[in-house]
């Protein structure tokens, strides 16, 4: 038996698998906001956060269950839904004055062609500036939702026309 035994816990969120600190850390510190993208099991959620000391600020917030008051009928957790969250997200962060951000994908695994990257090719496509890999992204075939059905590309795109006015 060892004498002395030092035990260090970890932190609440490190251990309930919710936060990995050293990655967090380098984000804090480029001190660029970040654009936060999370998938639910229902939803899509993208938010531009800024950090505070007191607790970072959600300076935009959107989920793909908004897409309802632009018309939109689909699922609210495929690709085409991520892209249309991404690219919302996008105009109203350009809107606030927010041009420059870097992607927060938390722990989910950055798997090339997934819901994140569709909702990255959105926030991209709206004007907004974020450092990234080439090869990334899902297809165009899959952002429009030709791969569920030739209706819901023509959804997307009335979607999309709505949102470009905003």
């Amino acid at each position: 038996m060892a004498k002395n035994a030092v035990y260090r816990v970890k932190m609440r969120r490190r251990r309930e698998g919710k936060t990995d600190y050293r990655k967090r850390l380098a984000y804090l510190k480029s001190g660029k906001p970040r654009a936060v993208v999370r998938k639910t099991l229902k939803q899509i959620i993208v938010q531009i956060a800024e950090y505070h000391e007191d607790g970072d600020r959600i300076l935009v917030g959107v989920n793909s269950k908004k897409l309802q008051e632009y018309g939109w009928r689909g699922s609210f957790k495929n690709t085409p839904a991520a892209y249309l969250t991404g690219y919302l997200a996008g105009k109203l962060a350009l809107k606030k004055g927010i041009e420059e951000t870097i992607l927060d994908i938390g722990l989910q695994r950055p798997v090339k062609g997934s819901r994140v990257f569709a909702a990255l090719k959105g926030m991209l496509d709206a004007g907004l500036s974020i450092p990234h890999g080439d090869g990334i992204f899902p297809s165009e075939e899959r952002i429009k939702g030709l791969h569920i059905s030739e209706e819901l590309e023509n959804l997307f795109d009335e979607v999309k026309g709505k949102l470009e006015e905003v």
